[in-house]
């Protein structure tokens, strides 16, 4: 199955691979001091929220019988331009038995306000360095929300032949236990809902058709393709779930 994403296309090169998987966390929070007063939290606490370690999250022990619907992950679902990613995004963070965040790289992106490096005005060092600084800090975010207990699903569009907008960043930010799926539908559907949008997300049809072309390259690369051009958004949601089953059980090589 497969869908579509993202900004218009930086310039070539080659990516890299990861896999994916969920997480158990260590979150704590101090109990009360002598006297009644709470327990100062330790040094390395924002109040009382632990904050992760310095390194990316560990891949943990897959369950026997995986259950995604309650199981602490972080999900970063792929496409292009137009494929519903932040659409299903949103629906599937909504409707988990488990606290989940959902994290969206061009809003974390678009808090650059003067000064915005757009991409449609042109892929160079200016745009490149604020694409790196949006996919560190929703890095941060996720390990933060996943060291307290709370699942956390990104979207990006990540092409297979572009390691600035590869998954090798991602990886290294998140960690191994990340689980990508690819949202891929036809172009032409692709097409139709880019012309819903408005501002900075709508992008020229042809910019969208070499996207989605870009994107056909994760066909044949392991990870799980959802092609929902044909489904609606809840439909969507459940076939991922389907999806995440199955990496949990036998997490993607990438």
């Amino acid at each position: 199955m497969q869908h579509a994403v993202g900004s218009p296309l930086p310039p070539p090169h080659q990516p890299g691979h990861g896999p994916a998987v969920g997480w158990s966390p260590a979150a704590h929070h101090p109990g009360p001091a002598p006297g009644g007063f709470p327990a100062p939290p330790p040094p390395d606490t924002t109040g009382h929220v632990p904050l992760p370690p310095g390194g990316p999250v560990a891949m943990p022990q897959a369950p026997a019988a995986p259950d995604p619907a309650g199981t602490i992950m972080a999900v970063l679902l792929i496409g292009p331009a137009g494929a519903g990613k932040t659409s299903v995004a949103k629906y599937w963070a909504d409707h988990r038995r488990v606290p989940t965040a959902h994290i969206s790289l061009d809003d974390v992106r678009e808090w650059v306000r003067s000064g915005f490096a757009d991409p449609q005005s042109g892929w160079n060092d200016h745009s490149e360095a604020q694409y790196r600084l949006a996919r560190r800090t929703c890095g941060f975010a996720a390990r933060n929300f996943l060291a307290n207990g709370i699942s956390c699903i990104l979207d990006d569009a990540v092409f297979p032949d572009r390691p600035v907008v590869g998954l090798g960043g991602w990886k290294r930010h998140v960690g191994p236990g990340l689980l990508p799926v690819v949202l891929l539908p036809g172009l032409d559907i692709v097409l139709e809902r880019n012309a819903e949008r408005t501002g900075n997300r709508r992008l020229s049809d042809e910019e969208v058709a070499r996207i989605h072309g870009r994107m056909a390259g994760w066909y044949g690369s392991g990870l799980p393709i959802i092609d929902n051009s044909q489904l609606d958004i809840p439909e969507t949601a459940r076939i991922l779930d389907d999806v995440l089953t199955g990496s949990i059980a036998s997490p993607p090589q990438w």
